[in-house]
């Protein structure tokens, strides 16, 4: 699976595992030990295809009644092995080969008693989007498939039965239509051992965003939709307002809400959503396919967007820096520039309050340590504690020491010894790639 992934942070080190296939007409192919089940537990088990089996088997084992959740392969004319498929999915693209290649799926065995297959299957569609052929987010090909493979009669009819009713849900929001086989099971493979449980080996693994953010209609009673509201666009800054789309159990998003979204002080908006569509009648630019996602809307339509988060934080900021900086500020923050003396903002600033990073809004300099240096820069002879770091300078035949912004990493400008007391010290700071925050009591 990771040799298609585009999404850098899913590029996880699998070790190579022993492969292994079955070979099997029947749903119940077992894989290398047999699972033991209660004894009073009525089990059945149907086969499902939602793009990566990955998310597909913890989205499915989350669902209350679930007894395991298998991946595999399944309704090929081919080998059930991984390697197999995605040569087959090589074949086909080349035009090499007509024969069928399998799906990547997972077979759910539940205890129909407590769960019916009615509630499997509103999982089902709701955790993945049915609408987009042979592919699933940025997984593209005929093994991406969405698909339902059913054990009998009663199981096709009730999938059958269950597509109707929630392409009309899709369909007043919106949506394309369901392209998702359904057909009888005809061949099914378990995966190798190392794609078995693989989010809970690698919680650090693909991030997909699943769903279309359309609940089912008239759930089956018990049931409690995985679907979250959209965000009210009401609530948010129609100007400009920065939204990440989170998903449920996604490591890479909590990890960017504990190192960014926890030590916000930007002063850009910024709200979270479970729901993969834009707030109210806003406009993404096209669907989005892993998360954390982190798009920026002007005016209620997308401007631009990141995607993704393995804890590179400077290269969030940059990306964010090139939304909200101007030209002339980009050259100084991100390529060293300075700006001609006298020439840039704040240098004459004397009212109470903070000069601040322009990106992140963390606090740099306090009014009270600026003073006029004469060189044609605003000057301050001591920085926000924490607020900056500090670089050797080689640049234009010179030993300089360069001031950087801690939050952001922005290049701010020099350091010098010759400095008021008590520090001695002369921060020669571009005041174009400063902002200037006054404290409450002042005009």
């Amino acid at each position: 699976m990771f040799p298609r992934r585009l999404f850098p942070t899913i590029l996880v080190a699998l070790g190579l595992g022993i492969l292994f296939s079955g070979c099997s007409d029947e749903l119940s192919a077992a894989p290398a030990k047999p699972k033991a089940f209660p004894a009073d537990a009525k089990v059945e088990s149907i086969v499902l295809g939602m793009g990566c089996f990955w998310g597909a088997e913890k989205r499915m084992s989350e669902l209350p009644g679930v007894l395991d959740v298998e991946s595999g392969y399944a309704n090929g004319e081919i080998e059930g092995s991984y390697e197999a498929v995605l040569a087959q999915e090589k074949a086909l693209r080349f035009g090499m080969s007509r024969k069928r290649n399998h799906a990547e799926v997972v077979k759910v065995t539940f205890d129909s008693a407590q769960t019916p297959l009615e509630t499997v299957l509103i999982k089902f569609w709701e955790s993945h989007d049915p609408t987009q052929g042979d592919r699933q987010g940025n997984d593209v090909g005929s093994n991406y498939r969405s698909a339902i493979y059913t054990g009998d009669a009663m199981q096709n009819t009730v999938a059958l039965k269950t597509r109707d009713a929630y392409q009309k849900a899709l369909t007043q929001a919106g949506k394309g239509a369901i392209t998702t086989e359904i057909a009888p099971l005809k061949d099914y493979f378990a995966a190798e051992e190392y794609h078995q449980d693989y989010l809970k080996k690698n919680p650090k693994g693909y991030c997909g965003l699943g769903g279309t953010g359309v609940k089912f209609p008239n759930a089956a009673a018990g049931y409690v939709s995985s679907v979250s509201p959209k965000l009210d666009a009401k609530a948010l800054s129609f100007e400009r307002q920065l939204v990440v789309f989170e998903a449920e159990a996604c490591a890479f998003c909590k990890q960017f809400k504990a190192e960014v979204l926890d030590h916000w002080k930007s002063s850009l908006p910024v709200a979270r959503t479970l729901n993969p569509n834009a707030p109210g009648d806003w406009k993404l630019e096209k669907a989005l396919f892993a998360t954390p996602t982190i798009v920026l809307f002007e005016h209620g339509k997308e401007v631009a967007r990141y995607t993704g988060y393995n804890g590179d934080r400077a290269r969030f900021w940059k990306w964010l820096g090139y939304q909200l900086l101007t030209p002339a500020q980009q050259k100084i923050a991100f390529a060293q520039g300075t700006e001609p003396a006298f020439t840039g903002s704040h240098l004459d600033e004397k009212r109470p309050g903070t000069f601040v990073d322009p990106i992140t809004g963390a606090p740099l300099f306090r009014s009270d340590t600026k003073f006029n240096s004469g060189t044609g820069w605003p000057s301050f002879f001591n920085p926000v504690p924490g607020s900056i770091t500090l670089h050797e300078d080689g640049a234009l035949g010179m030993k300089r020491v360069e001031v950087r912004s801690a939050s952001s990493g922005i290049h701010l400008g020099h350091v010098f010894d010759d400095g008021p007391a008590p520090t001695y010290k002369r921060y020669c700071i571009n005041g174009n790639v400063l902002k200037f925050v006054p404290d409450a009591a002042s005009p």
